[in-house]
């Protein structure tokens, strides 16, 4: 069990959260969320030892083992399978009395520790660990290379892999998902509903949040508070709680304003100047409730593009890879204004070189890349942080870009971007990994392309900066082409997947569940292992099924096309509504000098209310036709 008793904890002056009262017990899974700066990794370091409550006490089982993911990973020759093998220490130190023991001759010795061995399955420790490997994304070639021969990001799952190793107590997980891509999500989001100890887990992915925790921890205004179930759950009761707060205060405020009236009126009256001053008393002793504020920190949107041309790019018959190495051959793909689309696929199957493709980063091997004469690109990738000019500050970055514009629109555009005051004045070079990346986006955005291209752009982003981009990309008029591990952006934002596997990057005609089986089915072909015949026959039924299914996704193809645009009006019109009922519920909007305006609005209403009707029955008429066609087929 782990207890937090009136915890408050600081990091240097600044005190991050005050009076945590806090139990969880042995197999809880929990989130723990809040804005970047808050304290969630102080509060990951205090469960550590690495600090200390500055008030308060924490308590913790002495036998616990704590497993957390290495920061850094020296450039060591050690295989990477014998690296991972080192998260298990109670393995290691075995695995050394054993050697010890073998020198010495000591037999006995050497019985109780193959005994110790065999009661922690260590005999099949290897095997355990090539499979953690190979769910991160390495295959049986890498397991013997040399740690010091991977990049940073590929240490950085080696070093997931080691901590998932590791049999323990409690697990504790900092943004797990920023070096992963959305086949290492899915395959670790299902290790961990299987992990059977404590999980604290910090993401910044809403939907890897829901499908693994339990329960939120969220760090807000220096105040710990744990809420039951997953993500989702946390937002709806936070905002009922935020509506409930704020209508206390507002309750409180026309209290006050009622007393302070009173004592402002009859403070001077002798008759009545006991009670004024029974009043100052009562409002010098009430407690003062602050208002709910839940706004983002990060606002902003695409500025049209200068000119939209259909198509914007066209790739015919392409090949694509490096060197005498074709990764990607037969690519047939058009782009045109408004086309939101989102790329699938295995682990070096070829997105980010599709995404290069796409961004004339590579020229194509054969084929032809037309893009249109006023293409503009944008190209967001996650080397283009570190091309950042560190000793530069936001502001100068984006001067360079528009040595025109005046300082303070510059400054007001940086500000939704959480560059505000003088953080927008300070150098680049101490700034976190989603301080940079906001910037790149924020200095793309500026440039206002035509055709976005998106390849993992919410690495390091929080929570409230991913729906600020989500929202914007929503409204945006050019093409967007997004590699993403995050599926709530995925989902919100692109209409059509393109699946890119096998060497080819054909359509996919599915949705992203549908992508988890894609990949389930394909990982149980790849570990199936029958007889020669058995192969032979399942290959043809392989053939018959994909031909049939070919066959299926062709006949299905126009009515899921019309479903997802369905899909997009449906959201656009509930969007719109929303907004012309909040406009609507403004007491002001009645008064005699806005009639035209209220004339205006309730005729907009009728009119979407009418679009809603008829976008909703086309909607389920063609939903009926695909459920239909899929039961008869």
């Amino acid at each position: 069990m782990l207890e937090l008793r009136d915890v408050s904890l600081r990091r240097g002056p600044r005190l991050l959260f005050s009076n945590a009262n806090l139990t969880l017990h042995s197999g809880q899974r929990v989130g723990v969320t809040g804005a970047n700066g808050t304290g969630k990794s102080s509060l990951f370091a205090l469960l550590r030892g690495e600090l200390h409550a500055d008030t308060g006490d924490f308590r913790l089982p002495p036998n616990w083992i704590i497993a957390q993911v290495a920061q850094e990973t020296p450039a060591l020759d050690v295989p990477a399978l014998d690296y991972v093998l080192r998260g298990d220490a109670e393995l290691e130190r075995l695995q050394a009395e054993l050697r010890a023991a073998e020198t010495a001759h000591d037999g006995h010795r050497l019985a109780q520790l193959h005994a110790q061995l065999d009661a922690i399955d260590g005999y099949s420790a290897p095997s355990r660990a090539a499979r953690l490997m190979h769910g991160l994304g390495f295959t049986a070639d890498q397991e013997g290379l040399p740690v010091a021969q991977f990049s940073g990001g590929w240490r950085m799952r080696l070093n997931l892999a080691q901590a998932l190793m590791c049999r323990s107590d409690l697990l504790l997980l900092d943004e797990p998902t920023n070096h992963l891509d959305l086949d290492a999500v899915l395959w670790l989001e299902e290790w961990l509903q299987r992990y059977p100890g404590m999980l604290l887990l910090i993401s910044h992915d809403r939907e890897f949040l829901d499908r693994t925790v339990q329960n939120i921890l969220h760090i807000e205004r220096e105040q710990v508070k744990l809420y039951p179930g997953n993500y989702s759950e946390f937002e709806t009761r936070r905002a009922e709680q935020l509506a409930q707060q704020q209508s206390a205060f507002e309750r409180q405020q026309r209290e006050i304003a009622h007393i302070q009236h009173f004592i402002d009126r009859f403070k001077a009256k002798a008759s009545k100047a006991k009670q004024a001053q029974s009043r100052m008393k009562a409002l010098a002793r009430m407690e003062r409730i602050a208002a709910a504020h839940a706004d983002s920190p990060f606002h902003f949107e695409f500025p049209a593009p200068a000119k939209l041309p259909h198509p914007l790019l066209q790739l015919e018959k392409i090949s694509a890879g490096y060197a005498d190495k074709t990764i990607l051959s037969g690519v047939e793909l058009s782009l045109a204004p408004g086309d939101r689309v989102g790329l699938l696929g295995p682990n070096g199957a070829g997105k980010s070189t599709l995404i290069k493709l796409l961004a004339g980063v590579i020229e194509p091997q054969c084929g032809k890349r037309l893009p249109a004469p006023d293409l503009d690109v944008g190209y967001f990738a996650q080397h283009q942080l570190e091309q950042l000019h560190a000793p530069s500050s936001p502001l100068l970055h984006l001067q360079r870009l528009a040595p025109r514009a005046s300082e303070q629109s510059l400054r007001d555009f940086l500000g939704g971007f959480g560059f505000a005051g003088e953080r927008a004045e300070s150098p680049v070079a101490p700034f976190s990994g989603g301080e940079k990346a906001r910037l790149v986006l924020a200095l793309l955005v500026y440039q206002a392309p035509n055709l976005l291209l998106l390849d993992e752009p919410t690495n390091h982003l929080d929570l409230e900066m991913r729906l600020a981009l989500e929202l914007a990309l929503q409204d945006y008029p050019g093409a967007v082409v997004l590699v993403s591990h995050d599926r709530h952006l995925l989902r919100t934002v692109t209409d059509s997947f393109l699946l890119v596997a096998a060497g080819r990057a054909q359509p996919f005609d599915g949705d992203l569940d549908d992508y988890r089986r894609w990949l389930e089915q394909r990982e149980h072909e790849t570990e199936t292992d029958d007889s020669t015949d058995d192969k032979a026959h399942s290959a043809t039924a392989r053939r018959d099924r994909k031909h049939q299914e070919a066959e299926q996704r062709q006949r299905l193809q126009p009515l899921r096309n019309e479903l997802r645009k369905l899909d997009t009006q449906l959201e656009k019109l509930h969007t719109r509504q929303a907004e012309l009922d909040a406009a609507l519920g403004d007491s002001a909007l009645y008064e005699a000098a806005q009639k035209g305006l209220l004339q205006k609005l309730l005729l907009e209403k009728a009119e979407l209310d009418k679009q809603l009707a008829s976008t909703e029955e086309q909607w389920l008429e063609v939903s009926e036709e695909i459920e239909q066609a899929t039961a008869d087929y």
